[in-house]
């Protein structure tokens, strides 16, 4: 483990020192958590978008015209 030192407003400190006794807990350790949960979630997130983005483009239809505009917000036609 790293020893860091961070300055939080009184607030922030506030909240994590009750949050933290709300999970029995540490404010270093409610931190290390809270980091380690945000650093999960953005490199989860940068995964799916690194593989969306390697996929190959799908043609949505096979065969035909795509709609115009104006022919997929004609509501007259719905009716």
């Amino acid at each position: 483990m790293k020893n860091v030192t961070i300055t939080l407003d009184e607030e922030t400190a506030r909240w994590a020192r009750v949050e933290a006794a709300q999970r029995d807990t540490s404010v270093s350790r409610l931190i290390s958590e809270l980091l380690r949960e945000h650093m999960h979630a953005q490199t989860t997130y940068e995964d799916a978008m690194r593989r969306y983005l390697a996929r190959a483009p799908s043609v949505l239809k096979d065969s035909g015209r795509y709609p115009t505009r104006e022919e997929l917000h004609d509501r007259a036609g719905v009716r």
